[in-house]
């Protein structure tokens, strides 16, 4: 007697239904898991935001984006665990992460709130480094305390922020290619050129039309171009507090006559 079994044409409509069930569902799923990615993102961006608080109330102003600490004899003062970045590319000195107990780690191996869950880095180097990649934060206001003379305007002491007139719609920290950014990489026509012969100059907002056409450093294309969550939209965190999602191009700084719009209040405080 013959055990019932499968016919080859059966075999064919089970394994086609099985693969349109899993074209169908696979979209779905990988939705889902951006989207929940996209809320951890302003999850560690709300943390983030209260340690800068955190140290502001301490200290009375917001920390630094990047400074050169120097003890008694003038030597250089490495961060806890180390200076962050890679030697051959990274300013060596502290970074606002190194202000806030608790959130820094060397690597980028490892998940903490300074990581962004969705970042697309193609460079291992970069993939792998803290300073890439997870969130910068607004250099008109954690300025840095030296740099080139072309960037003045983000050197200087940081603000606090009763100095922000407008804190609810002043971005503060926000998903970036680089620890720190400012209006000029949100822009297609900055006051001065940017090349990619220096990282920092390189910051983006992932998924800004303007990245297709800007020079970048080798691995950053992709997150820069095709942006990190659904719709390229960025998490950013405002001055006042509350984080919000917002369309990346709504963060583009446009050249006008008399100037740019959309510069203030949002990236440069009035």
């Amino acid at each position: 007697m013959r055990r019932p079994c499968f016919t080859l044409i059966e075999l064919l409509v089970v394994i086609t239904i099985i693969a349109l069930l899993m074209a169908i569902l696979f979209p779905v799923l990988r939705s889902s898991r951006q989207q929940a990615e996209a809320i951890l993102c302003g999850s560690n961006i709300k943390q983030l935001l209260f340690g800068l608080f955190s140290y502001e109330t301490e200290n009375q102003i917001l920390p630094y984006g990047f400074c050169v600490k120097r003890d008694a004899n003038g030597n250089p003062v490495k961060p806890p665990g180390g200076y962050p970045g890679g030697s051959g590319y990274d300013k060596r000195g502290w970074w606002w992460f190194n202000y806030i107990e608790g959130f820094y780690k060397k690597s980028d191996s490892r998940s903490t709130a300074v990581r962004c869950p969705s970042k697309r880095l193609r460079n291992p180097k970069l993939k792998n480094n803290i300073l890439c990649g997870n969130y910068g934060v607004n250099q008109s206001i954690c300025k840095s305390s030296q740099g080139k003379l072309s960037h003045a305007e983000f050197i200087g002491t940081p603000l606090r922020s009763s100095d922000i007139s407008r804190p609810v719609e002043t971005l503060l920290i926000v998903d970036s290619g680089y620890a720190v950014i400012n209006w000029w990489h949100a822009t297609d026509e900055p006051p001065t050129v940017l090349g990619n012969t220096i990282i920092e100059d390189t910051a983006y907002i992932p998924g800004l039309w303007i990245n297709k056409e800007r020079d970048l450093w080798p691995g950053q294309e992709y997150d820069a171009a095709y942006g990190r969550h659904p719709n390229k939209t960025v998490n950013v965190g405002f001055v006042d507090g509350h984080v919000s999602q917002e369309k990346a191009d709504d963060l583009f700084v446009e050249k006008i006559d008399d100037g740019y719009r959309n510069q203030s209040p949002l990236w440069v405080p009035k």
